[in-house]
């Protein structure tokens, strides 16, 4: 097992998909591409476990309020990634909206302006997780910590899959560019994480297995609409689709976390 080789594609990884400082110069070759598509959900987990991880910590250790911790657990992510994601929902909403044909919305997608559908769309995206996040506060600090840790993960997984095994719009850009150099099957090594989180749930967290589970489904069925509706919106996936699926996929669960808290699944 080459590890170097997969601490060199986490590496790619959080210089692609994260703000957090990686002072190092890697030589993007085949081998360094695979392993970091392979990395996508080790990369969800390092994003999830400094939340979660934060998260815990305040609320055990500290007095702030559950609007300042909801707010914190808000924006932490958008701090992390440096808003990458949010700026493919921006772009993919603008396209969307703009009712055009597929070559027009990909033309829409590549503008660096933001339009009028882009500001709308990340105001009532951000606004209802905010809802969500704030509303789960009343949940066990220790499961709420857990599920927090696990949402980035399910983002990645979905990302991954969808880079590997979507069509792409076009034969440009970064969707293109990590898909050419994988395959289908490098995806089998998301089930070894997986299935050790999965076996911490149903151990050390029995009575949130049943919601961990949920969590799986809600990302099965996701990404196959994803796939099936990105075809049909803008000939296949992109950068930007890809963002916005990551930020799309973590609002969804943070529902089924807010709708857990009020049907005691939680």
């Amino acid at each position: 097992m080459n590890v170097k080789g997969y601490v060199l594609g986490l590496l790619v990884s959080l210089q692609f998909f994260s703000s957090l400082p990686i002072p190092i110069s890697i030589k993007m070759d085949r081998n360094v591409i695979k392993r970091t598509v392979m990395m996508f959900p080790v990369l969800g987990l390092i994003m999830g476990g400094i939340m979660g991880s934060l998260l815990y910590c305040l609320n055990e250790w500290t007095n702030l309020s559950s609007l300042a911790l909801a707010f914190i657990v808000w924006v932490l992510p958008i701090i992390l990634t440096g808003g990458i994601h949010l700026d493919g929902w921006m772009d993919t909403s603008d396209a969307y909206f703009s009712y055009q044909d597929k070559e027009k919305r990909l033309e829409i997608m590549k503008d660096p302006r933001a339009g009028a559908f882009a500001v709308i769309s990340v105001i009532v995206l951000l606004s209802a997780r905010f809802l969500f996040i704030y509303e789960s506060m009343m949940l066990d600090s220790l499961v709420l910590a857990s599920m927090i840790g696990v949402i980035p993960f399910f983002s990645r997984m979905i990302m991954g899959i969808l880079m590997v095994t979507g069509k792409t719009a076009k034969e440009e850009g970064m969707a293109h560019y990590f898909k050419q150099h994988t395959s289908p099957v490098y995806l089998l090594t998301y089930s070894i994480p997986y299935v050790l989180i999965a076996v911490i749930f149903l151990w050390l967290l029995p009575n949130i297995a049943d919601l961990f589970l949920l969590f799986t489904l809600a990302a099965v069925l996701l990404n196959l609409w994803i796939r099936r509706q990105t075809i049909k919106w803008f000939g296949g996936i992109t950068g930007d689709t890809l963002g916005a699926s990551v930020e799309g996929a973590e609002t969804l669960l943070w529902m089924i976390v807010w709708l857990s808290a009020y049907t005691g699944m939680a």
